[in-house]
């Protein structure tokens, strides 16, 4: 995947530092999980990869992703105190390095979280500036910006679904700018992650929900 960024992406964003990378990035992807798993997780196992296995203490991203699952945006002054915040709500988290994963972009982190019965896992990279890339969600390629409308749809593996999906949104007026399929297998659960410029209206989100062999919408905002 090509890493593009704009002017706007090199300055980063309004955030709590030291870095873009390492904090404000990082609190993107915990947003992301956040908003995946529907609201603030009760556990959490993180693990930190290659550069950030080394330095998520002293940068601070073990602070920024807290503040992420707990939905602090990267200005959020909150951010500074995540951890005490996140053990003051009964979050039960821990943290796990691993230096030496070559397959990874340096600035890997995978969230593990649930809350109750239902369980989620995110694959994120933070590629500098506040941009990041959610590589995998639930164990399926997803490779979205969360920094436009995002759309998340796990079902069967059925024909002419991915067109069926398109020529629903294009009814309710979304533009599609990105769109990322997964699948465990033929005729097996699949994934499709569609990045919109605008978002999806509820009635159509309800119609998405309703039908037989779609198992789960989950639709988000920009997370910026």
């Amino acid at each position: 995947m090509a890493e593009r960024s704009s002017i706007f992406d090199m300055i980063g964003p309004i955030m709590i530092g030291p870095s873009s990378s390492h904090t404000g990035g990082v609190v993107r992807i915990g947003r992301v999980a956040h908003h995946i798993l529907g609201q603030t997780p009760d556990k959490v196992e993180i693990t930190f990869y290659n550069s950030f296995a080394t330095t998520y203490e002293g940068h601070g991203s073990d602070r920024a992703i807290m503040a992420g699952l707990m939905d602090y945006r990267t200005d959020d002054l909150r951010i500074r105190d995540a951890l005490t915040l996140a053990t003051d709500l009964g979050i039960d988290y821990k943290f796990k390095p691993i230096g030496n994963a070559s397959t990874m972009h340096p600035n890997t982190i995978l969230v593990e979280c649930s809350y109750g019965n239902r369980s989620i896992t995110v694959l994120g990279e933070s590629l500098g500036g506040g941009v990041v890339n959610i590589k995998e969600v639930n164990g399926f390629t997803a490779n979205f910006s969360a920094g436009l409308n995002t759309l998340i749809i796990t079902a069967d593996d059925v024909k002419g679904s991915i067109a069926f999906i398109s020529n629903v949104l294009s009814h309710d007026d979304c533009n599609i700018a990105t769109m990322s399929c997964s699948r465990k297998g033929r005729n097996d659960i699949a994934c499709l992650t569609i990045e919109m410029d605008t978002p999806l209206r509820p009635l159509t989100n309800q119609y998405l929900k309703s039908l037989s062999w779609v198992h789960e919408v989950i639709s988000f905002a920009d997370l910026r």
